[in-house]
């Protein structure tokens, strides 16, 4: 027997070993069942990025945040926050549809 041509284990060690199973997972779990209403959060939340856009103070509705009787200002900051979180949902759902992993092909670095 070679012992020379034989390739030895790598050995378990705390930057190798057991951590890799716990902080990086096999399979990451979707739940179908968050798609519908991400998307319609997604919807509801560009609706009142728009309204922000183009309304005034004023016009809001008076339950939206920014809502001001005689005021000109347009609230673009708040439009702004509107817009990335309908982008943060919809980017969720996404994810969400896509493809499940068959368990066993996570990215492994050798």
């Amino acid at each position: 027997m070679d012992l020379a041509k034989r390739p030895r284990p790598r050995p378990v060690t705390i930057a190798y070993g057991l951590h890799k199973q716990s902080f990086y997972p096999s399979r990451i779990s979707k739940r179908r069942t968050l798609i519908a209403p991400a998307v319609l959060l997604g919807v509801v939340l560009l609706v009142v990025a728009v309204i922000y856009f183009v309304d005034t103070a004023s016009s809001l509705p008076s339950f939206f945040p920014g809502h001001k009787a005689g005021s000109g200002h347009h609230h673009a900051k708040h439009g702004i926050a509107a817009l990335i979180l309908a982008l943060g949902s919809f980017v969720f759902a996404w994810f969400q549809s896509g493809p499940a992993r068959p368990a066993g092909t996570g990215a492994q670095s050798g």
